[in-house]
């Protein structure tokens, strides 16, 4: 990802927002969702991003129709160093983000993106990789589960709108390559 695909990138999120949790966060909370403000912010927050943080964009026809970005964990319970469940383990990823254009979900883009976030993640010394999902959101988890991924027994929830959106997290090693 570079600066100039921060516009398309933002795109793809919000776009990837309003299709995905319809039903699961207030609709006027994502009718409200702007490209050009979430543009803004991330364009401030990806020039002074950590260089640990990977931004990976897929692109068809010159334009971004995906976007994955990963990095250290956040958790406490399992950044780098702390000890983790099932096993303590040296350093540990969290895949932040990854998006498709809501048309071309299926198509294999996301896929791609996982893989190479993986690479990354790996690349980067991470032997394990987490992530935080919407409960209801039968078909991310059905894709992370195909990925290799499985709940951890973390839930958590955050408020958007007024209204309490729980999540599950999920995680997987890294010890081999991605299928």
């Amino acid at each position: 990802m570079t600066e100039a695909d921060v516009a398309g990138v933002s795109a793809v999120r919000v776009r990837g927002w309003q299709a995905a949790y319809r039903g699961l966060m207030p609709q006027a909370y994502l009718d409200a969702m702007s490209v050009t403000a979430d543009a803004a912010r991330r364009r401030s927050w990806f020039a002074r991003r950590p260089p640990e943080v990977a931004d990976l964009v897929a692109e068809a026809a010159g334009e971004v129709v995906g976007w994955a970005s990963v990095g250290p964990a956040r958790d406490p319970d399992i950044a780098p160093g702390a000890e983790e469940l099932p096993a303590p383990r040296p350093t540990a990823g969290e895949l932040f983000a990854l998006y498709v254009t809501p048309q071309l979900i299926g198509t294999g883009v996301g896929r791609a993106l996982m893989a190479a976030g993986t690479d990354r993640a790996r690349a980067k010394g991470f032997r394990a990789l987490y992530l935080w999902v919407v409960r209801g959101n039968t078909r991310a988890r059905r894709f992370y589960e195909r990925a290799g991924f499985v709940p951890d027994g973390a839930e958590e929830a955050y408020e958007v709108g007024g209204r309490s959106v729980p999540e599950v997290r999920y995680w997987r090693p890294l010890t081999a390559r991605t299928p």
